[in-house]
């Protein structure tokens, strides 16, 4: 099971725009001549906060599949998995993100730290890589990763185990992790993985800059192109050497909204031939609400409003799961009841991913970003908006995904 070369996670809070996201991806698809492989995901962590299921995910995909009569890949994704909640998506879900962030710097034990130097020298030497394979460095590599890719080993055998070898496609998360992995990092961590016989197709490592939900990237993008260009660099020598699958790519999470990245992204990839994965989740979920704010219905406008107030209120609750990937200024939020005398437009405009729009508030975006929860409280009232006004909504998702994300990835007029 080999994942397709473009693949976008199109992450959805309440499971209602499937279709809308896969119309986008349909269209983006046919422009450039290959298919973008939806992969709808959804973490443990979002179903908890949302009451949600994984066959609900799976329900959601099947039905957009069905009712567009793609006949394209498609994956449902277990995001942000490991041990202790990966048994919940065996059954409904074909791609699994195994996040080991939380053990990187975990100390393994001295014998497997000296067995991975002694190999390591010696794969250096033998196949000649291009990095800094001193013992120090492997020392400090071991000291980092040695314990996180052990526990993607034991993660991935789990899984193997309840699915069958070749039936589902495996990523390995790093993202989250404090700092950055350099060109040496990358290389030893994929040839640990592929002895581990971890079949990785997708890894998302610690980018250099700041991922900050549902907002453009914060940092240098030319260091930001110099790292992507190593990593892609990584991957083809690992498919090369390592014996890892010829799909292996990188993956990109928190990557919606990341305009200033898409060019980067899209030349680097064209140019060495090889895809990537793009993770999206929350910028659905805003459009629901931009979608809802704009119809200025009375019902829906004050459900949006709501919404906003509550967040305020609730803003260190809300933001506490997202501390490492939001960042809002509190004076730069307005007070509910100046968002109340506002019109849904008004409020839209705000909310709504525009660089240099004199409206846009990226602080209110990043607290609406989080707000999820509130929704989820006020399920059936949130969920009768969204039917009243499917259209309204689902053409705000389609945009949002086909202009501001794809056209920019792949250079589209």
């Amino acid at each position: 099971m080999l994942l397709g070369k473009y693949s976008f996670g199109t992450g959805d809070r309440f499971a209602q725009q499937g279709e809308a996201q896969l119309r986008a991806l349909m269209k983006a698809s046919q422009e450039i001549g290959t298919d973008i492989v939806p992969v709808w995901n959804k973490s443990n962590r979002e179903h908890q906060i949302v009451g949600s299921t994984p066959a609900a995910v799976r329900r959601e995909a099947e039905d957009a599949v069905t009712a567009l009569g793609y006949g394209g890949q498609w994956f449902t994704d277990a995001d942000h998995i490991n041990m202790s909640n990966v048994d919940k998506f065996i059954d409904d879900s074909d791609f699994f993100t195994i996040d080991v962030a939380d053990f990187i710097g975990k100390p393994e034990a001295d014998d497997a730290v000296e067995a991975f130097i002694e190999r390591s020298l010696k794969a250096a030497a033998e196949l000649k890589l291009p990095v800094d394979a001193s013992e120090a460095n492997l020392r400090r590599v071991a000291a980092n990763y040695l314990y996180a890719v052990r526990e993607a080993g034991r993660i991935y055998r789990h899984i193997e185990e309840r699915k069958g070898h070749g039936r589902f496609v495996a990523e390995v998360s790093m993202d989250e992790a404090a700092a950055s992995q350099s060109p040496a990092d990358f290389i030893f961590i994929l040839r640990e993985l592929a002895l581990e016989g971890v079949e990785v197709q997708t890894i998302a490592p610690r980018f250099h800059g700041s991922f900050h939900k549902g907002v453009d990237y914060v940092g240098d993008v030319g260091v930001f192109a110099i790292q992507f260009e190593e990593y892609m660099q990584a991957i083809d020598l690992a498919v090369e050497r390592f014996g890892l699958p010829p799909s292996l790519k990188l993956s990109i999470h928190s990557g919606s909204d990341k305009f200033s990245l898409y060019p980067v992204i899209g030349s680097i990839s064209k140019r060495y031939g090889r895809g990537f994965h793009l993770k999206t989740a929350g910028t659905t979920w805003l459009e629901e609400v931009i979608g809802l704010a704009m119809t200025e219905e009375a019902e829906a406008v004050r459900l949006v409003k709501l919404i906003y107030s509550q967040a305020v209120e609730r803003c260190d609750e809300l933001c506490l799961p997202y501390s490492t990937v939001i960042d809002i200024k509190p004076e730069g939020l307005p007070t509910p009841s100046e968002v109340n005398s506002r019109s849904g437009r008004q409020i839209a405009a705000a909310l709504r991913h525009i660089p240099g729009h004199p409206e846009y508030n990226p602080d209110m975006r990043q607290l609406v970003h989080v707000a999820y929860k509130i929704a989820a409280e006020n399920m059936d009232a949130y969920l009768a908006a969204l039917h009243r006004n499917a259209l309204a909504v689902g053409l705000e998702v389609e945009a949002n995904i086909y202009d501001r994300h794809l056209r920019r990835l792949f250079d589209l007029p």
